[in-house]
């Protein structure tokens, strides 16, 4: 039997994590633990864990629960859906490496308060968990820069149909910052693993970006991509 943890102290913020990089999610759980002013009430890598703690009798709620979206066995919109129904107390917090809009706002109509991509160390999540549990609602930079661009009123004439086709894929297309990081390192020859400690990122992350940033350039190997990031001025 498994030994019952002690009551959280009436000023701890009490978090759930759903992340299956178990590099990622091990960082997240020590820097919990190590942090005065929060309790980690659990953390695990699926979503069908998750889902069965957040219908465990008698099991506490969380007032942060940070959720990964790209989880084995399905989506963690799921997982914010579900604690918006049994849990709605409670504030869910992305925390992904998907950066487009139509992620960001499914998300959001799930649920989530905050939005967070995974170029943010553990220091970082720790405040933005603060701020959500505040009642604000953290998004990356970049994402928000994204929405606003996209629904911000021009200015000028709106384009020809042509031009907005063309400015939408150039968007869906374009490298982020991380991307353009990683890209850089793997051109200058660096393996997965020396990538993931140059950046502070798992391995496994690192691939997702790399399988991400081939799939933006269409290309599939590591000498087309450095070419193709050549041609675009990337490098």
């Amino acid at each position: 039997m498994e030994p019952i943890p002690p009551p959280p102290q009436p000023d701890q913020l009490r978090v759930a994590i759903v992340e299956d990089d178990l590099a990622c999610r091990i960082a997240l759980v020590d820097a919990i633990n190590a942090t005065p002013d929060m309790r980690l009430s659990w953390a695990v890598a699926t979503r069908d864990e998750a889902l069965a703690e957040l219908e465990r009798a008698g099991g506490a709620p969380a007032d942060v629960l940070l959720v990964d979206l790209g989880l084995p066995d399905g989506s963690g919109l799921d997982v914010i859906s579900a604690a918006r129904r049994l849990w709605p107390d409670a504030a869910a917090m992305v925390s992904t490496i998907f950066g487009d809009e139509d992620h960001v706002l499914r998300a959001i109509q799930a649920g989530a308060m905050g939005y967070l991509l995974k170029d943010v160390n553990a220091a970082q999540v720790l405040e933005e968990i603060r701020l959500v549990a505040a009642g604000g609602s953290p998004i990356s930079p970049m994402v928000a820069r994204k929405l606003l661009l996209r629904h911000a009123t021009p200015l000028t004439a709106a384009p020809s149909p042509t031009a907005a086709r063309n400015s939408e894929g150039a968007d869906d297309t374009a490298l982020s910052t991380r991307e353009v990081e990683v890209l850089r390192l793997v051109s200058r020859g660096h393996t997965l693993e020396e990538v993931a400690r140059a950046l502070s990122l798992s391995r496994h992350t690192v691939r997702t970006f790399v399988r991400r940033l081939y799939a933006k350039l269409q290309v599939n190997t590591r000498a087309q991509a450095v070419r193709e990031g050549e041609r675009q001025g990337l490098l």
